[in-house]
């Protein structure tokens, strides 16, 4: 028989962790491949690797929660709970997709799971889940804002903004750094004095930590304290998740060709696959090899019949080109 839990995280709670970093994978190793055919062409940002992120953080939020993000987004929207053939006909340009084809991989939209938006201008959404936690706020509801972010947004001074007026007002916002050590293609201590992201959290009035963004039950377990307070009117908190991509800046390439450092690099954090301990540990705790094989195969299933979906879905009709667009006279 499985055990309930192990320590204090359960085992149902393990399950459904494993089930999103499993499903973010397999969609961008799925999304990789059709973007080497040609058959996907939008710009596209892969998070393959930086799973445990997403999965942790979505894990603590209610449905009903806010939820930003930027340009490397695809497992947030998961996480959180876009549809998944919603995500990929997006990806197609097709009618069908959570944008209607409009927005592509970066523009990306699911407000009945709370996904308000994400954006590839580097920080943009940051004060808007600064905006929709002051709205909460003023609505006397508990709901908390999350914004994800790269290492290169918080040398953005609307981040900094952002941050300040949080804290000032006790908005109940978690602010979440994905730091995958690379803005595009510079490494971090190319383009800062210290590696410190973490410290602008005391700075601005916050409590923040460094976590390990490759443990999930790690990310999982900071950011349900973060959440906690935040939904009992303590204010906002920062997470420093330290990750790495796998896959490059844009695209489905490894960018080994930006030097001997990002080489390196991507050998020795392969071996930090996000969901190798968390498999090991379901294991450990009774859950049946075969169930995780199983789902494995349910989920490629899944994300075969989204491609299938998108593949078959039309185009938005070119005489709809000038909706949405703003008029100035």
């Amino acid at each position: 028989m499985p055990m309930e839990s192990t320590n204090d995280v359960s085992l149902a709670m393990l399950r459904l962790l494993f089930a999103r970093m499993l499903l973010i994978r397999t969609v961008e190793e799925r999304v990789a491949e059709l973007l080497e055919v040609q058959e996907i062409r939008c710009p596209t940002h892969l998070c393959t690797g930086q799973e445990a992120v997403p999965a942790g953080v979505c894990a603590a939020l209610r449905v009903d929660d806010y939820l930003f993000g930027g340009h490397r987004s695809h497992g947030h929207y998961l996480a959180k709970g876009g549809d998944l053939k919603s995500l990929i006909a997006e990806l197609y340009g097709k009618r069908t997709g959570c944008s209607g084809g409009r927005g592509g991989s970066m523009h990306l939209v699911a407000p009945e799971v709370g996904v308000l938006g994400t954006a590839p201008i580097v920080a943009a959404t940051i004060p808007l889940g600064v905006g929709t936690a002051l709205a909460s706020k003023l609505r006397r509801e508990d709901r908390v804002s999350v914004v994800f972010f790269g290492d290169g947004a918080v040398e953005e001074g609307t981040f900094h903004e952002s941050m300040n007026l949080a804290a000032s007002r006790q908005l109940a916002v978690l602010f979440v750094c994905e730091n995958n050590f690379y803005s595009s293609h510079l490494h971090l201590m190319e383009r800062r004095a210290q590696d410190n992201i973490v410290q602008t959290a005391e700075a601005h009035g916050m409590p923040g930590a460094r976590v390990d963004g490759n443990d999930v039950i790690e990310v999982y377990r900071a950011a349900s304290a973060a959440v906690r307070r935040a939904r009992a009117g303590a204010g906002p908190s920062f997470l420093e998740c330290r990750t790495f991509r796998w896959r490059g800046h844009v695209g489905p390439a490894l960018d080994l060709d930006v030097g001997v450092r990002r080489k390196d690099d991507l050998v020795e954090w392969r071996k930090k696959d996000p969901l190798l301990p968390l498999k090991t540990r379901l294991v450990e705790a009774g859950e049946p090899v075969e169930e995780l094989e199983r789902l494995a195969k349910d989920v490629v299933r899944e994300v075969e019949d989204a491609v299938a979906f998108a593949r078959k879905s039309p185009y938005p009709d070119p005489a709809e080109l000038a909706e949405y667009v703003f008029r100035t006279s």
